[in-house]
C-alpha cells in the first residue's frame, strides 16, 4: 500500500465519519483485506478506533491522537528546517572563503 492510498483511506473516514472496512476497499484501489490490515494497524497506533456493530467493525479517526501527531510532524519538521538552514549557511560561509578562479 502506497502512502498516499493510506492517506486516502484516513481522508475518507474523516469524510464519513465512520465506515466499515468494506466501504472503504469500495473507494480505494486495494482489497478488503488489505484495507482491513491496515485499519489494525492505524487502531494499534491509536489514530482509529473500532467498535462492533452487529457482525461488522466500524471504524472512525480519533482525532485528537491523529491531531498530536500531526503537531509533533509538524515540531519534527520545523527542526530539519532549522539544521537545514544551519548547514545551507555554513556551506555559503565555506564557499565565500575559497579563492575564485
Amino acid at each position: 500500500m502506497t502512502e498516499p492510498t493510506r492517506r486516502q483511506m484516513l481522508d475518507l473516514l474523516l469524510e464519513s465519519g465512520e465506515s466499515t472496512a468494506t466501504l472503504l476497499a469500495d473507494g480505494l484501489p486495494i482489497s478488503r483485506q488489505a484495507v482491513s490490515k491496515h485499519l489494525a494497524v492505524f487502531t494499534r497506533v491509536g489514530l482509529v478506533e473500532s467498535e462492533k456493530s452487529g457482525r461488522e467493525l466500524r471504524y472512525r479517526l480519533n482525532l485528537d491522537r491523529l491531531d498530536s501527531a500531526a503537531k509533533s510532524l509538524g515540531e519534527l519538521a520545523a527542526a530539519w528546517d532549522r539544521r537545514l538552514l544551519r548547514i545551507k549557511r555554513i556551506a555559503e560561509a565555506v564557499a565565500a572563503e575559497q579563492p575564485r578562479s
